[in-house]
């Protein structure tokens, strides 16, 4: 059961051409921050980081808070126990070659101090790719990481100094897969997603969502080439993982987010699609009660023609809030009480 408390676009006046993955942040005060990546076209030089903040039910006019002269990608927001505010985000043309930059604010978003790489000379992405990183029971924080070129593999960047300095983990993969950096997973004529033709090659999993269930123990599931979610876990905090395996979900190799109630429940956010390079249509929400076991669908939050992809979800008691990319025009946000 659920009820649904708000169904909303951010914004009508999206200011860029193209919007899409969004991040979203709930700050102390109530406030929600909404940021996503927007320019003329995916893969564009002019893509930058947008922002809206949500107050008193009102989406603020959004602004643009980076301004590098270089293609952006996958904003992801963070909050601090000092109460800064981390933006992480992607840099760079050839995405096997992009590096993660951080940003942080000190009053819940107004403004930014000037950006730095967050492992300086690294080229293929540390740190949160592109959903959310947690906080574990023993105050570590674990990033959930992937890189693309040929084999698609994930990994964990995890801290215990509050992110002044980060660890990688093994690298997480589908054992025996076989991709190539050259070879084009889909043709042409395929598909009619508006991605960078960058994306269409190599096989694997990327762009894992993280969640603990107990001290300890932490799981990942993972956008897949196969056709299905994949999923990996770890019993010592995050620092090993298995190698993935294939679960019952279907996976349209596209971006998935998932988000933890009190209770245990599990909330994913995906598009239920086991076709490679698939459409990104419907987006629907399931949850699970064993640990990610079994699923059981609530509802579809869209369907029909079009993109609604690349979700986002956070919890807060028995609620989520979620936002998704929607047709590619704006941004989607709903607020959802789960019974």
């Amino acid at each position: 059961m659920y009820e649904i408390i708000s169904r909303e676009f951010i914004t009508n006046k999206i200011m860029t051409d193209m919007c899409h993955a969004s991040s979203l942040l709930k700050l102390k005060n109530g406030t929600i921050l909404c940021a996503w990546f927007g320019g003329s076209k995916e893969g564009n030089d002019d893509v930058s980081i947008w922002m809206s903040k949500r107050k008193d039910n009102t989406w603020s006019i959004p602004v643009k808070i980076t301004n590098e002269k270089n293609v952006h990608w996958n904003p992801v927001l963070f909050q601090h126990k000092s109460d800064e505010i981390v933006l992480f985000y992607k840099v760079g043309k050839e995405i096997s070659k992009w590096r993660t930059m951080i940003k942080i604010s000190h009053d819940d978003g107004i403004t930014w101090d000037k950006a730095y790489e967050m492992v300086k000379g690294d080229e293929g992405g540390r740190g949160p790719v592109r959903n959310k990183p947690i906080r574990l029971s023993n105050e570590r924080i674990l990033a959930p990481g992937s890189l693309e070129g040929g084999i698609w593999s994930a990994f964990v960047d995890y801290s215990d100094d509050g992110g002044e300095t980060w660890t990688k983990s093994n690298s997480i993969i589908i054992e025996g897969i076989v991709g190539s950096k050259f070879e084009r997973t889909v043709r042409a004529d395929e598909s009619n997603i508006q991605v960078s033709e960058q994306s269409f090659f190599g096989r694997g999993v990327i762009q894992p969502t993280l969640w603990e269930s107990v001290k300890g123990n932490i799981h990942m599931l993972l956008r897949s080439t196969e056709g299905k979610i994949y999923r990996s876990d770890s019993n010592d905090y995050g620092e090993t993982w298995i190698k993935a395996y294939e679960t019952s979900l279907p996976n349209n190799n596209s971006g998935i987010d998932l988000a933890k109630l009190e209770d245990g429940t599990l909330v994913l956010v995906y598009n239920p699609i086991g076709i490679n390079w698939g459409d990104r249509t419907p987006i629907s929400l399931v949850i699970s009660k064993d640990n990610g076991k079994t699923w059981s669908k609530l509802l579809d939050l869209d369907s029909g023609e079009g993109e609604f992809s690349y979700p986002a979800i956070i919890a807060d008691g028995d609620e989520v809030f979620i936002s998704y990319t929607w047709k590619r025009e704006t941004i989607a946000f709903w607020r959802i009480k789960i019974k």
